[in-house]
């Protein structure tokens, strides 16, 4: 008979009140894909594990399997992110991809990629104020999901010149002939280009510009269209 113990590294994507002092806390994890456990006591000030429990902390967790929630029995701190947590601006970001990520995995299901893919965009973060990590992290997601958008050639026509807008609808670049949606610059197109093509560690080395900003806000309609619903931390971001 399997034990209902078990051990996986995970992601804090969000927490919940749970009582006077719990919290539900739910990771994406490594081998089990999205889960929800209770974290016993955190809210207490002798809690031995509430601040290893927070949201963009990696940790290394062994928790208890129940038939809805699991129980968290140990936390250890694999990577708190410092660097995001005392940055307002980049902590808000992460926080925008954890949304991201807690709207589309799915409880149970095992997803290693992206739990890797997640892990990797948060050290990036952590390392490398770049404006591009969400955005790149989105465009990545939305592949991973089955929607890459057409960027070689207008996704009407097949027209593979004068490519100067972006459709929501037709998943990908449109030519002036089929042009709808939203007017896409060619900076903006190339730098899409080289994240989706293989080159993303150049494309995190740009420095914040007009193309970096427009990329940015199509990176976040894209994936608000995808979630059919809007990413409530965006917000955050539009500060001026």
């Amino acid at each position: 008979m399997a034990t209902p113990l078990y051990r996986d590294h995970g992601i804090v994507l969000r927490t919940y009140k749970l009582g006077e002092s719990d919290r539900i806390v739910s990771f994406v994890t490594e081998q089990h894909g999205k889960v929800r456990a209770v974290a016993k006591g955190v809210r207490k000030t002798k809690s031995k594990f509430g601040a290893r429990l927070e949201p963009t902390s990696h940790v290394a967790l062994q928790l208890y399997e129940g038939r809805e929630l699991h129980i968290v029995t140990q936390a250890e701190t694999v990577d708190h992110f410092r660097a995001l947590r005392d940055d307002l601006d980049r902590l808000t970001r992460a926080v925008t991809m954890l949304e991201a990520v807690d709207n589309l995995s799915m409880e149970g299901e095992p997803n290693p990629r992206l739990y890797r893919m997640l892990l990797g965009a948060l050290r990036a973060l952590a390392a490398q104020d770049s404006p591009l990590v969400v955005a790149a992290f989105f465009w990545k997601l939305l592949a991973l999901e089955g929607f890459e958008p057409r960027v070689d050639a207008c996704a009407v026509c097949e027209s593979t010149v004068d490519l100067v807008a972006f459709d929501l609808e037709e998943g990908g670049v449109l030519c002036r002939t089929d042009r709808r949606g939203t007017a896409l610059t060619p900076e903006a197109l190339d730098l899409l280009r080289r994240i989706l093509g293989g080159q993303l560690g150049a494309a995190l080395n740009e420095a914040t510009s007009a193309a970096t900003v427009e990329l940015d806000h199509l990176a976040v309609r894209a994936m608000e269209h995808h979630l059919e619903r809007r990413l409530r931390s965006v917000g955050l971001l539009d500060r001026g």
